[in-house]
């Protein structure tokens, strides 16, 4: 499997694709949960191995593509996302082959539990009750013992499964754990869970854009360890994919693509004036080249401008 580097225009099919089978293997893999099958994790290797190496290839591509999920295959699809960013991480965070692998692994069966909840609860498109959210609640533990049941589950999936409610103030669920405590890859674990529920379309809740969600998790003081944060950030940038922004000449773009030693000046398409407030031809800048000529100064809210249609400019190819 190719893992040649790509441009975010090149791998936007092939993780299409990608996110296609990946789908239709989760749907299968969960609904065999919910029926009781022991889970074998040799048969979700090669589907982390498909992931792992679109990451590899670009990592904004499939993990923006998984943002877009509807809220009727988020459970399925929130899996994938969540394989493919512990996968980003890991290899942010220096971990070698076998252990980068093994976070995705752990990333795909992480919310496995869900599948022992009551359908009308998981499904619910109000907010939960307290009963309701205590019977949530149990879906870690829950996943931890299906799990235990299954054959070659490596024992950092048994973990994350378990603890990816974990914070780092001991304020988490189920065992309110604190700091060191928690593994290192269920820190990660509740990082990646976080930020795929907050940026996604929820049958409850609709997403935040993701560079507010980043800004937003910052604050949450004891939530999250602070270094695999900080990892975390530079995986998805600060400007991810998707993020409209602000550019000193006054006008709105949209950010295509990283630039992996600028973050702070990624790829972005120019289309709106806020001077004339009206639509203008579209253009790729690059904004970390030495000609780019505009700089970003700052994040703007797709819904203060109305703009409904985003994500059709970011996967539009570049010209």
């Amino acid at each position: 499997m190719s893992t040649a580097p790509a441009s975010m225009g090149e791998e936007l099919e092939r993780a299409t694709q990608v996110m296609q089978r990946s789908k239709r293997a989760v749907m299968h893999l969960f609904g065999e949960a919910r029926l009781g099958k022991a889970i074998d994790a040799e048969q979700c290797l090669p589907l982390v191995e498909e992931v792992a190496s679109s990451v590899v290839r670009n990592p904004s591509a499939l993990i923006s593509l998984a943002r877009l999920k509807t809220k009727d295959d988020y459970t399925y699809m929130h899996s994938v996302a969540v394989c493919a960013l512990m996968v980003s991480l890991a290899r942010q965070m220096g971990l070698d082959e076998p252990q980068t692998r093994e976070a995705g692994l752990a990333g795909l069966l992480h919310d496995v539990g869900k599948m022992m909840m009551p359908l009308n609860v998981l499904n619910k498109p109000g907010a939960l009750t307290d009963d309701e959210f205590a019977i949530m609640r149990d879906h870690p533990t829950r996943g931890f013992e299906m799990l235990k049941e299954g054959t070659s589950v490596p024992e950092a999936a048994l973990d994350v499964a378990l603890r990816h409610h974990e914070k780092m103030d001991g304020s988490g669920y189920p065992g309110k754990l604190a700091g060191e405590q928690i593994s290192l890859l269920s820190r990660m674990g509740a990082v990646c869970d976080v930020y795929d529920a907050i940026t996604s379309n929820r049958p409850y809740k609709n997403a935040w854009d993701p560079a507010s969600s980043l800004a937003r998790m910052a604050q949450w003081t004891g939530h999250f360890d602070p270094r695999v944060f900080q990892a975390f950030v530079k995986c998805v940038g600060i400007y991810p994919v998707g993020t409209l922004v602000k550019l000193q000449s006054g006008r709105l773009g949209v950010v295509l693509e990283q630039n992996a030693t600028a973050l702070t000046a990624p790829r972005v398409r120019v289309f709106y004036s806020t001077k004339s407030q009206m639509p203008i031809p579209t253009l790729v800048l690059d904004l970390s080249a030495q000609n780019a000529g505009d700089r970003i100064v700052g994040r703007e809210d797709p819904a203060t401008w109305g703009f409904q249609r985003l994500d059709e400019l970011w996967q539009a190819p570049a010209k």
